[in-house]
């Protein structure tokens, strides 16, 4: 058994490519086409289709690769624990984290981990809530930040609620409005936030049977806020995506409320760097609540 191999064939499946992988793990692309064949040739079937496109991995790869992550995430756990009971904390943790928290939270959380534990690697991926939940049920990452799904195959840690509010452009005629009310948003022109998963704003329209002329649908906040900007429509999206609005747009909070909750899922039975990534963060955001004007 080659940990080192597997680590290979993870990161060449991860990244799709044998180049990709070489550049990111620091090896020659002869040393990662060497691994992959000579864990074939040990298995006795082939891992990876090979085509022009790229790389991806057959049925038999994929079915390994759950078994080679269980493998790596063993061994990993196994030298956490060993560095746990010497009172060392060090290790590796794969985060999965969706755009508005690894622009408003990680930087000042990374800080704090590199200053306080030099010796933990702290790895993000950047997803959609489904696309983390799928790498969370996968092995491919340790800890993800979600919108308040529960399952009984991870548990979650709420962590805050983050409220909704309707973005306007200064030409809507919603503009000078202190609050405004959910249903007199019914067949407004809408861009609506596109991602997998439970989207917390139709949710939200869907509980007071408000439906607004939804003129488009797009994933990035950046996209949502230039079509507001350009008079195009309005928007409802989480207070924590929108810091920094320029003076011609304005966030303003709805009557009936409405809010996200962000938290964080991990393993049930979590490694020591992952519990430690957790307390760190729980601790600074309740730092950041106090120092918030009541």
């Amino acid at each position: 058994m080659s940990l080192v191999k597997y680590e290979i064939l993870t990161k060449v499946a991860e990244v799709a490519s044998f180049t990709k992988a070489a550049d990111a793990l620091g090896l020659t692309q002869s040393a990662v086409s060497h691994a992959v064949s000579s864990l074939e040739k040990e298995f006795g079937f082939a891992l990876i289709h090979r085509s022009r496109v790229g790389v991806t991995l057959t049925s038999e790869g994929q079915s390994m690769l759950r078994a080679m992550r269980q493998v790596l995430d063993a061994q990993e756990l196994l030298q956490q624990e060993a560095a746990h009971i010497l009172g060392v904390t060090r290790g590796k943790i794969r985060i999965g984290v969706i755009s508005s928290i690894s622009s408003n939270w990680m930087p000042e959380i990374i800080q704090i981990m590199d200053h306080q534990f030099p010796g933990i690697q702290v790895e993000l991926r950047e997803g959609d809530y489904y696309e983390i939940e799928q790498w969370l049920l996968s092995g491919e990452v340790e800890a993800g930040f979600l919108n308040g799904q529960k399952s009984e195959q991870y548990q979650f840690m709420e962590l805050q609620q983050d409220p909704l509010l309707c973005i306007v452009s200064h030409k809507s005629p919603l503009f000078q409005k202190t609050e405004i009310d959910i249903v007199d948003l019914e067949d407004m022109p809408f861009i609506m936030t596109s991602y997998k998963g439970t989207n917390d704003v139709k949710v939200l329209l869907e509980q007071y049977h408000v439906k607004p002329n939804i003129r488009f649908e797009l994933s990035e906040e950046v996209g949502i806020l230039s079509m507001i900007s350009h008079h195009l429509g309005i928007s409802i999206l989480p207070q924590l995506v929108i810091q920094n609005l320029p003076p011609t747009l304005k966030a303003i909070p709805l009557k009936q409320g409405g809010y996200r909750t962000i938290g964080i899922a991990m393993k049930h039975h979590a490694s020591p760097v992952t519990k430690k990534f957790a307390e760190i963060l729980s601790a600074w955001l309740k730092e950041q609540n106090s120092s918030l004007p009541s």
